[in-house]
């Protein structure tokens, strides 16, 4: 019978809030075990993912503070300068420029950001990696070591803290009872980088059609002339494009966008996400704590789910040092960490809602709604600057 392993904190999920939280204890005095479906060549160097994060400047400060910053490649990096949100066929646009800053935030493919961090992450002393192991079952208990893993292997994890990163499809959450409000949208989000004719000069277009929802995002590119397409639509949809062939790809696309970019061609591989948002009833409890997308799965209109990931790793992990060798599974505790993310998540996933249900209702009323929305914002100074802390704070 194999003894069981002692860790202080258990984190479920490799992905940027568990790699992150796990960088933020560095230093902590703690003992941390990292686990992890995936094996570790593919932690090591992630497959690009079609995935462009819009970072805001907390969020740079927060990877520069890990270590993490440095070793994205300063020519993937690219400048988000501008921001426009339009509607339909309206020419008008509501705009969003950085002020007297140099910039909004940056845009970063996903698996840059993933592979930094791994790196920072790899050789952390008190950090064991438990990559291509997956969870049975947990649970946790009244008695310190409150939690308790049990992996796919057999092996057995205790810990005083179990920390579930594992999507907003949260396995460990579901095993830990907590309640999740999940809206399964039937949409589906696909992604994929494409050549124009037009220089994009650093600016992020989101432009609610009819029926159908575009970003188009600036990548980083010597003539700036490529673009990350995000195009949101029925699930069924999505599913016939990807089975395009890239030239018919690209002459779909072009009807698609309706001019706004021309001379399209693909550019790599093409990824598609089913689209679902979710808000979990609970962020904590004794003995575990929920981050990133396991606490709130964000819609990705407004781009803030990654942002909001970063900000709470953050704060668990604040919680944790503060604890200065108490009790860090105690729910006294980690009912701050619980209280500080549910107050900085709360405007921001209800706001992002009410967002793409008043921009996706095709109705006669909602359409002239989201007409005028966009003019009042545009006409009101005080609704651009919170909407601008919002997107760079």
């Amino acid at each position: 019978m194999r003894d069981d392993l002692m860790f202080d904190v258990a984190v479920v999920g490799a992905g940027p809030a568990g790699l992150a939280f796990t960088r933020s204890l560095a230093g902590a005095g703690l003992t941390v075990a990292v686990i992890e479906g995936q094996d570790q060549a593919a932690l090591r160097d992630p497959a690009f993912d079609g995935r462009e994060i819009a970072l805001t400047h907390n969020s740079i400060r927060l990877l520069k503070s890990l270590g993490a910053w440095d070793r994205i490649p300063a020519q993937d990096i690219s400048d988000l300068r501008e921001a426009r949100v339009l509607d339909g066929g309206s020419p008008f646009a509501l705009t969003f420029d950085p002020g007297g800053a140099d910039r909004l935030g940056v845009l970063i493919p996903n698996h840059l950001i993933r592979r930094a961090l791994f790196e920072v992450v790899e050789d952390q002393p008190g950090v064991t990696l438990m990559a291509g192991r997956r969870v049975a079952s947990c649970a946790v208990q009244g008695a310190a070591p409150r939690g308790r893993v049990v992996l796919d292997d057999g092996a057995t994890i205790r810990a005083r803290l179990i920390v579930a990163a594992d999507s907003r499809f949260s396995g460990v959450r579901d095993q830990l009872g907590v309640g999740v409000e999940m809206n399964r949208l039937g949409r589906s989000m696909m992604v994929c980088r494409m050549r124009h004719d037009q220089a994009h000069g650093h600016v992020a277009t989101e432009w609610f059609d009819h029926r159908q929802t575009v970003a188009l995002l600036p990548v980083a590119d010597v003539d700036e002339r490529v673009s990350s397409v995000v195009l949101t639509l029925a699930a069924p949809a999505i599913a016939d494009l990807m089975r395009l062939s890239p030239e018919a790809f690209a002459v779909e696309m072009e009807r698609r966008l309706k001019g706004r970019l021309t001379g399209l061609e693909l550019v790599g591989t093409r990824h598609a996400y089913p689209l679902a948002t979710t808000w979990s009833r609970r962020f904590a409890g004794a003995g575990f704590a929920l981050i990133g997308d396991a606490a709130v799965g964000m819609h990705p209109v407004t781009a803030h789910g990654f942002n909001l990931g970063l900000r709470g790793q953050d704060s668990l992990a604040t919680v944790l040092r503060s604890a200065r060798g108490g009790d860090i599974g105690a729910e006294r505790l980690l009912a701050r960490y619980e209280r500080d993310h549910r107050l900085a998540s709360w405007p921001l996933y209800q706001g992002t809602n009410a967002l793409v249900r008043l921009f996706t209702e095709e109705t006669p009323p909602a359409r002239l709604a989201r007409g005028a929305a966009l003019r009042a914002g545009q006409a009101t100074a005080p609704f651009k600057r919170v909407v601008k802390r919002m997107l760079t704070a």
